[in-house]
């Protein structure tokens, strides 16, 4: 077989006479060390933010960082980093834009007229768009690129995950047993795709009181151990519920804010790079 569907009940081949999917090549002008995508099982739980402070955090090591916005009708990634500029181009292709602090990034808001307009698109557009985001555009040379995911396991985190090469994934989850269980969807798409599942980041995980010092979970009690444990997951992190990263993103300073939070994740993403 030249590709796999990853629909076994429609093949007769084994596994081990498939050929792997061969994956886009990126612009003439990239060269992308490590692809990292952020991914969640359902939307609110805080992906892009996770996705921004990965970036911010990673920046700060001295890594060159870029984010792929893959979340196509709902974009909010240059709003987080304050970038308002429109995207721009030549015969070499489409140019990403670079926040203050150093990160280039693309997203569909920056090929709209208005950022208010409303992508009415369908799937394979949709798809076809994310795709042109890492074979149109001139990355440059970039350590690590983030790529924020829309929720779930539909069209888009298909087309991204046998398109583009992913070296892994960082899952967003919140403390709710519900997202848990849709958690599990997100890991087992993953480990259908053979995409290593680097970490597990439980989002709003507690509320730390600025008074007294006392942690409330307000979302309830933290699944994240037992989660990491049902899926075999090393890495996780837990970030507080905190008003300065929601006003942050939406005042564009999110390359302000504190990240070590995620240092763990972070150090394990240094190393992956080299």
């Amino acid at each position: 077989m030249t590709e796999c569907n990853h629909n076994c009940s429609q093949c007769g081949a084994k596994c081990g006479e498939r050929k792997e999917i061969q994956k886009d090549a990126p612009n003439a002008g990239s060269k992308i060390k490590k692809v990292i995508a952020v991914v969640s099982g359902k939307g609110g739980v805080g992906k892009s933010s996770v996705t921004s402070m990965l970036a911010v955090a990673m920046n700060r090591r001295g890594r060159k960082t870029a984010v792929l916005d893959a979340d196509i009708t709902g974009p909010s990634i240059p709003k987080a980093f304050g970038v308002t500029q429109k995207a721009f181009g030549n015969e070499k292709g489409i140019f990403p834009a670079e926040t203050d602090g150093g990160i280039e990034i693309m997203s569909v808001n920056m090929l709209l007229e208005n950022d208010t307009d409303p992508v009415l698109w369908r799937g394979p557009v949709i798809g076809g768009t994310v795709r042109q985001f890492w074979t149109d555009v001139v990355w440059g040379d970039i350590d690590m690129m983030f790529v924020d995911m829309p929720p779930g396991t539909g069209d888009v985190p298909l087309t991204v995950f046998q398109s583009l090469p992913v070296d892994g994934i960082v899952v967003v989850t919140s403390p709710q047993e519900l997202v848990s269980m849709i958690v599990g969807k997100a890991v087992k798409m993953a480990k259908m795709m053979n995409i290593p599942v680097i970490a597990l980041v439980e989002n709003m995980s507690y509320f730390k009181c600025p008074d007294c010092g006392r942690e409330y979970e307000i979302f309830g009690k933290s699944h994240l151990k037992k989660t990491a444990v049902e899926y075999g997951i090393e890495h996780t992190a837990r970030l507080p519920i905190d008003p300065a990263v929601a006003a942050a993103c939406d005042a564009g300073t999110v390359e302000e804010i504190n990240t070590a939070a995620l240092d763990s994740v972070a150090d394990v993403l240094e190393k992956m790079i080299g």
